[in-house]
């Protein structure tokens, strides 16, 4: 069992990280409008400083989808939110990135990536919603969900 040590990638694609990469200002980001919790929503921002390390994350609380069923991810459907929250980062590139692993609160939600072991395997999951989960190698080219 190997736990990460100190960075992760993550990996843009077609499925649940569409937008990873790198901002005008030289941080990395990874930008997300499936991030929910018991009835709620989420877009979140999720920033780093140009080294990876954890810089802040930028949250805006939407509504849950009707007729999604609980533990599921889904768009939020806030397109507007996601254009703007993407103009924020000016001339972006979608890329791989390597960054570290991180939790923050805010009200009460868990955002970041935690590491957990189950059954003597590590692995990181976003929060919140536990969507997305990486495991070693950590090269981001897969992901449960």
């Amino acid at each position: 069992m190997e736990q990460v040590h100190g960075r992760f990638r993550i990996v843009p694609d077609d499925y649940h990280v569409p937008y990873a990469g790198t901002a005008e200002d030289g941080r990395k980001f990874f930008l997300s409008d499936e991030l929910f919790g018991s009835g709620a929503a989420y877009v979140g921002l999720f920033l780093w400083k140009a080294d990876g390390t954890f810089d802040e994350v930028k949250v805006d609380e939407v509504r849950r989808p009707e007729g999604v069923p609980p533990g599921q991810a889904a768009s939020a459907g806030a397109d507007q939110l996601v254009a703007s929250r993407l103009a924020e980062l000016g001339k972006y590139v979608l890329e791989p990135i390597d960054v570290a692993p991180f939790a923050v609160d805010r009200n009460g939600v868990t955002f970041g990536w935690v590491g957990t072991e189950y059954e003597g395997t590590y692995s990181l999951h976003i929060e919140p919603g536990d969507f997305i989960a990486y495991y070693e190698p950590w090269d981001g080219l897969e992901y449960d969900t």
